[in-house]
């Protein structure tokens, strides 16, 4: 499976436990990889610091006014930015854009790069 489609397969249990309240265990594919099953353990692990981030990026939207679905896509980008070197930033905001422009609605890829660009530029180290 490619990578894409494991972080869209994090990206939707992650949603989906939020919306619904349902344990992450049953929202979570049986058969997810490990790079999925990581990608959500670290995003619930660092959900406060990457929603500090959203939020402090997100000129004029409080957290709560952005959807379920472009906080999970930012919060899974933002993860692998910010705590997995295996990754490229740029893949990560690529793949992001890629899956806002899958998964929601038409304003929401610009939406996700402009954040996603900003804590890049003003939050993370060079490496």
């Amino acid at each position: 499976m490619r990578r894409a489609d494991q972080r869209r397969a994090a990206v939707v249990a992650l949603y989906q436990h939020e919306v619904t309240g349902r344990p992450l265990a049953d929202v979570t594919p049986p058969d997810a990889s490990s790079f999925t099953r990581e990608l959500i353990d670290g995003v619930l692990h660092h959900q406060d610091e990457l929603d500090v981030l959203i939020e402090r990026h997100a000129h004029n939207w409080s957290l709560d006014r952005i959807a379920p679905l472009e906080r999970a896509i930012l919060r899974v980008s933002l993860f692998e930015i910010l705590h997995r070197t295996d990754v490229p930033d740029e893949v990560a905001i690529d793949e992001a854009i890629e899956a806002a422009k899958e998964l929601c609605a038409a304003e929401a890829p610009g939406f996700v790069n402009g954040i996603l660009g900003a804590a890049k530029r003003t939050e993370v180290a060079p490496h």
